[in-house]
């Protein structure tokens, strides 16, 4: 199955960098692109396609806000947010806003293209430097904004120790690894999770485990 794309940034040569690696490709194909969030809203609305690629600073509508009206519209696009990381402030908000990836604009075009297969596919991915950045957004916020703690309650031991390592960016082999089990458990623990906490995607449990305070806060 093709999975069917809008590419949004206000930078044309990112634009067709991204268009040419696609283009090579059989079964990603770009339906249409947008210079700002407002027409990236528009394009998604009259062409539903799987997967949004947005940049975040653009003029007039941000792509934070193009994420957040994309993300809870009727439809199942998915968005994954490029960026330059030239503003911290940027990478929760993006999240919160209902991204699925979150990826840097200077990774290969190939892993751009492999992570837009992964959201895709219903998964989510963030690049190990947002983790970074998510603990430095995390450190600088008061104690008082966490939730409480009742809301981790429904969840086992082992389940929380396998939260906490999804918060800290490990993958599922990762974990497996770290906790000497097998591949199958891990994603069977996260599958969990994901329906104990009424959680989209990893993306979430990535938030909740930061705002739970279950990853150190100390970086």
């Amino acid at each position: 199955m093709t999975i069917r794309v809008v590419l949004a940034d206000d930078q044309p040569l990112v634009r067709a960098a991204l268009q040419m690696v696609i283009t090579d490709t059989a079964d990603v194909q770009v339906v249409g692109e947008a210079k700002d969030g407002a027409e990236a809203v528009r394009l998604t609305g009259e062409l539903t396609p799987d997967v949004v690629v947005m940049d975040i600073r653009m003029p007039g509508m941000d792509g934070i806000e193009a994420t957040r009206l994309i993300t809870t519209g009727a439809g199942a696009t998915r968005v994954v947010v490029l960026t330059t990381f030239d503003d911290d402030d940027y990478v929760y908000g993006a999240l919160r806003a209902g991204a699925s990836g979150f990826l840097v604009k200077d990774m290969a075009l190939d892993d751009i293209l492999a992570a837009v297969r992964i959201v895709a596919a219903g998964d989510a991915l963030i690049a190990p430097s947002v983790t970074r950045r998510l603990i430095k957004e995390f450190a600088d916020r008061p104690t008082a904004t966490l939730p409480q703690r009742t809301e981790l309650e429904r969840i086992t031991d082992r389940e929380r120790e396998v939260l906490t390592l999804v918060g800290k960016g490990l993958s599922n082999a990762e974990i497996a690894d770290q906790l000497s089990i097998s591949v199958a458990t891990a994603k069977t623990y996260l599958t969990r999770l994901l329906a104990k906490l009424d959680a989209r995607d990893r993306v979430q449990l990535v938030i909740l485990a930061y705002e739970a305070g279950l990853v150190a806060r100390s970086h």
